[in-house]
């Protein structure tokens, strides 16, 4: 007797080809991303061991030295100026990052995007694995470190307008909130992987650190030239190119299949040669102005979370680099959260604006909170510190995740655009890049106010979100007023 199909398969053959080739691409890009992010995140663990307290690190027996303050910091940064050298090597990356953005998009619009994508992680990959072999190579020049911060922001711009296109190339803007704010948890876990996987090597080889993550990124670059399909388009003139091979079909089945793919040849003509956006067509989008600026001061919050957190850690509670590291996780385990949040709410009430209005307010005296409780509290800071960081970081990355992800898709697909595709690499590379500047202004800031107190950095922080708010306000007074004629 012939056994029925397995349920496996059976589950497997209910989802069409379409379905698989979605599923694959919307896991491939998140892969990609994580990649990008996991090889950013080094170093902000890494600076801890740069410059160390060395009073309280155990010196070898057989090291010479009669410097007794600085025989364990890593040249040039055992200086009094190291905060300085560290606010250098993130705008090198950031501002290079800000400035290469603009720019990205009008190349994603015009290239390739497997090609561009592939090409940006593996020298992304090269760049962060040379970071690292200056340990290795025992390279103590403040210019060579930040060239190759520099030159790795440039090559990382090739990311985000990318992987947003192909995603927003697959779905459509039904549940695009919901799909994205999960998809979009791939910057949080490539940071959480990127601490995880810095913070193993950090106190025995730090050049480890780096090379690591850059050999993953490369990995990753890899696959996605060999696999990622960029649009439904390529797909199907896949699946019509293995119709119209030669087979013993009659000849009417190979005069209609000819047909439907010199039908569908048309159509991809027609999609190439459409005349791709301009830079100034992209800013008179409405809305793209407003959630620019928003993201400006969000991302501002958010990459000062990112480069500063563990060194805040590690001053405020007294925790070792790889203790300080793993607990700024937890910050990125709730921007998770965050992210999926923002995305299902606004999906929901279709009020983006109003979502990120309402989650950048509660933000503003959540991080005033979270600075009073880490350093006041005495008995319960550990416990304190980790709930508190689950919720600020979901509060400041919702907005910032909701923004850059389908926020962008919907302003690159707007109406107004009459059916021009090729619009959403542009808009998405203007707004993360116009983010990208307060990425770049926010570390900086950090390092020049942090030495006056870290409490005069979180009023920094406070004021940056207010600002964000400010700048959604129209929209989100356009919102509401569009739920109040409803009802």
């Amino acid at each position: 007797m012939r056994s029925p199909l397995a349920p496996g398969v059976r589950f497997c053959s209910s989802f069409s080809r379409d379905s698989w080739y979605r599923s694959f691409t919307l896991f491939l890009t998140f892969l990609s991303y994580t990649a990008y992010h996991l090889s950013r995140k080094p170093i902000s663990i890494v600076k801890n061991e740069l410059h160390r307290n060395c009073s309280m690190v155990i010196r070898p027996a057989d090291l010479n030295t009669t410097d007794n303050e600085t025989w364990c910091d890593w040249a040039p940064f055992d200086q009094d100026n190291y905060k300085t050298l560290y606010g250098m090597l993130d705008n090198s990356f950031l501002v290079a990052y800000a400035i290469g953005m603009f720019f990205s998009g009008i190349f994603g619009e015009r290239l390739p995007l497997r090609y561009y994508l592939s090409c940006g992680m593996l020298l992304s990959g090269l760049f962060t694995s040379l970071f690292g072999l200056g340990y290795y190579w025992n390279i103590h020049s403040i210019w060579y470190y930040a060239f190759i911060q520099a030159m790795n922001g440039l090559v990382q711009t090739t990311g985000w307008p990318s992987v947003v296109t192909c995603v927003g190339n697959w779905f459509g803007k039904g549940k695009r909130g919901f799909i994205m704010g999960v998809w979009n948890s791939h910057t949080s876990v490539g940071n959480i992987l990127g601490s995880l996987i810095a913070g193993a090597f950090v106190s025995t080889a730090w050049g480890l650190s780096f090379i690591v993550p850059g050999l993953i990124i490369t990995f990753t670059g890899v696959l996605c030239f060999f696999f990622l399909v960029e649009s439904q388009f390529d797909q199907s003139s896949f699946s019509l190119c293995r119709k119209a091979q030669p087979s013993r079909k009659s000849p009417t089945h190979y005069i209609e299949v000819t047909s439907s793919t010199s039908s569908h040849a048309t159509e991809r003509s027609e999609e190439d040669h459409t005349q791709a956006i301009s830079f100034c067509g992209a800013l008179s989008i409405p809305g793209v102005v407003e959630f620019s600026l928003c993201l400006l001061f969000a991302k501002l919050v958010s990459y000062t979370f990112l480069y500063w957190l563990p060194l805040y850690i590690s001053n405020v509670a007294h925790f070792d680099a790889k203790a300080a590291g793993d607990m700024s996780t937890l910050f990125d385990v709730g921007g998770i959260l965050g992210g999926i949040a923002a995305g299902v709410v606004s999906d929901y009430s279709g009020g983006r604006a109003t979502t990120c209005c309402a989650m950048l307010l509660l933000a503003a005296p959540m991080l005033f909170l979270y600075n009073y409780v880490g350093q006041t509290s005495i008995y319960l800071n550990t416990l304190s510190i980790a709930v508190m960081l689950l919720v600020c970081g979901g509060l400041v990355n919702g907005p910032y995740a909701l923004i850059t992800t389908a926020v962008s898709a919907d302003l690159g697909t707007h109406e107004s655009l009459q059916g021009n595709s090729r619009a959403l690499s542009t808009v998405t590379a203007i707004i993360d890049g116009t983010g990208s500047i307060g990425a770049a202004i926010g570390p900086l800031l950090a390092g020049l106010i942090s030495p006056t107190g870290w409490n005069n950095v979180f009023y920094m922080l406070i004021s940056a979100d207010v600002l964000a708010c400010l700048f959604l306000s129209r929209l989100m007074y356009k919102e509401v007023r569009g739920w109040c004629s409803r009802t």
